[in-house]
């Protein structure tokens, strides 16, 4: 639901304080209408239910995978769509990946959201709304900013959202927001109080071919983002995720594992590691746009973790999800499943 409009209209009805507290207690335990809220009065009831929409988004599209994630394909109130996913692992955990931008302004080439026309930022109730929508089938746990668009130019909202997504049962230490090297954003993310998650989308050690993949390093260099990262760990002690996605013949090679471990390491081998490295099988798309990408070998992710793991950098393969539905990191593109 838009809080700022709840606030407004239970404000112009005279309605106490505590009502909007009420009214959202219950919408963060999932339910699934404003007649479900049986400590609110049947008289208010009736008229949140005709004046305010539960909901800031409209569903427009659901799909489901044969692993379990669940993708839905939502609508603003002005038409703009976006995308979000919920993903459901064996330990139980239950995350979500949200959006913060319909569509994308920064155009990396592997990217399908990156084909899309940019709309416009989201607000902090439509990025809360994807939270719920799935909250209202089950209890989620965790929250990747892993969606539609970079999160970094939407942080004022981004970071209203993170302000409340502790209600819906995420706490801030779960919660993961990623960018392609936004160094307002990530400046302005280590000064914040939250000890929210950093994930820095790289994906080349080598400034040129970074340039290629992701336009955005022209503007940020990559030298400069890795500082402005380490300066996130001296201050907030989390370490740094780094995404990688592995592309076959692009950046997949022994030394260009060799190149991204000196890059992270700085030649500093007698201090913790600040950074954790996650590989990303690429997810091929067909939105029409971008390079025709091929993913890695599994033998060549192999290998280029080995790389990585006998330089001292700590590496996993990300386990991915909702491919059948391209639902998978970088599939998402606001079309129908």
């Amino acid at each position: 639901m838009d809080i700022q409009l709840l606030d407004q209209m239970l404000a112009d009805r005279g309605e106490p304080s505590f009502r909007a507290r009420q009214v959202w207690a219950w919408a963060a335990r999932g339910v699934g209408d404003y007649a479900e809220m049986t400590d609110i009065p049947a008289g208010l009831r009736d008229a949140l239910a005709q004046e305010l929409p539960f909901s800031a988004l409209q569903l427009r599209e659901q799909a489901h995978s044969d692993d379990g994630t669940v993708k839905a394909l939502f609508a603003t109130a002005d038409g703009r769509p976006l995308e979000a996913v919920l993903m459901r692992f064996r330990d139980g955990r239950r995350s979500i990946c949200v959006s913060s931008q319909s569509g994308c302004p920064l155009t990396c080439t592997f990217c399908a959201t990156g084909t899309m026309r940019f709309a416009r930022n989201l607000s902090a109730s439509e990025i809360l709304e994807q939270a719920l929508h799935f909250r209202r089938m089950e209890a989620i746990d965790h929250c990747v900013f892993m969606g539609m668009g970079e999160p970094m130019m939407n942080l004022d909202n981004v970071l209203a959202a993170c302000e409340r997504l502790p209600d819906l049962g995420v706490t801030h230490r779960r919660i993961t927001i990623s960018t392609v090297g936004w160094i307002p954003g990530i400046e302005r993310l280590t000064e914040q109080p939250m000890p929210l998650r950093l994930a820095l989308s790289l994906h080349a050690a080598d400034e040129a071919l970074r340039s290629e993949l992701m336009p955005v390093n022209e503007r940020y260099p990559l030298s400069e983002v890795i500082e402005a990262c380490r300066a996130f760990y001296a201050y907030k002690r989390r370490r740094v995720f780094v995404e990688y996605v592995m592309l076959a013949g692009v950046n997949d090679r022994y030394e260009q594992a060799l190149a991204l471990a000196n890059v992270l390491s700085a030649g500093r081998s007698d201090a913790p590691p600040i950074f954790k490295v996650n590989l990303i099988p690429y997810n091929p798309t067909d939105s029409g746009g971008g390079a025709p990408f091929m993913g890695s070998s599994r033998e060549s992710i192999a290998a280029f973790r080995a790389a990585l793991e006998s330089r001292g950098v700590p590496v996993t393969v990300r386990l991915t999800r909702g491919r059948d539905i391209a639902a998978a990191c970088g599939q998402l593109a606001a079309s129908a499943a």
